[in-house]
């Protein structure tokens, strides 16, 4: 944006966009749009409003293609259930679209068995719900005793499956699992996922 003419400098853009995701989620649509209102106008003036979000959205999707990456341990572990004759799904918070691209992006949607990924945006209901978590177990016909979840946040994926009788585990990686408190114990702990595939041996 800076290089089609926007005149501000580059923290106090980034500070106002990242106070505007806080308020209205990742998943808001129109992040930039909202930053053009709440900008001076002549900081811009005699610029398309249109060029600039253009501009950005470009630069999000060029960065989303160089930086987006799995951890390194994630695909070998999916690739070793793979093999097995387990359901192997996912449960993700947003909007379908974006999760799918997601997905897709990390080169990860061919390890999950079909009809086993569950968007929060398809479904109507989303984390910390307890109800997702109830719609995964009966879509798949299993009990929650059946399932071992991985999650990385203590109350948006520990706490809801946890109530339901999901074997639990915590990923002990990223901002969410080192800061945040459940109010229920996860079963399992794990600092990388290689260590999931000793979890569901145990439970062969």
């Amino acid at each position: 944006m800076i290089a089609q003419g926007l005149y501000l400098p580059e923290k106090q853009l980034y500070k106002e966009l990242d106070e505007i995701i806080k308020e209205f989620s990742s998943n808001y649509e129109h992040h930039f749009d909202k930053l053009l209102l709440r900008i001076p106008e002549q900081s811009y003036q005699g610029i398309s409003p249109s060029v600039l979000v253009a501009s950005a959205v470009i630069a999000y999707h060029e960065t989303k293609s160089r930086e987006l990456t799995p951890y390194p341990d994630v695909i070998p572990t999916l690739k070793s259930l793979a093999k097995t004759d387990l359901i192997r799904g996912v449960i993700t918070d947003g909007l379908a679209i974006k999760q799918s691209e997601k997905l897709l992006r990390l080169k990860l949607y061919h390890l999950f068995t079909p009809g086993a990924v569950f968007i929060s945006d398809e479904i109507g209901i989303s984390k910390s719900n307890v109800k997702l978590y109830q719609r995964v177990c009966n879509d798949l016909y299993l009990s929650p005793s059946e399932i071992i979840y991985v999650g990385n946040d203590p109350v948006n994926d520990i706490d809801p499956a946890k109530a339901i009788g999901i074997i639990t585990v915590l990923v002990r990686r990223g901002v969410k699992s080192l800061t945040k408190k459940g109010r229920l114990k996860h079963d399992y702990q794990i600092t990388n996922f290689r260590q999931l595939l000793k979890i569901v041996k145990s439970k062969e």
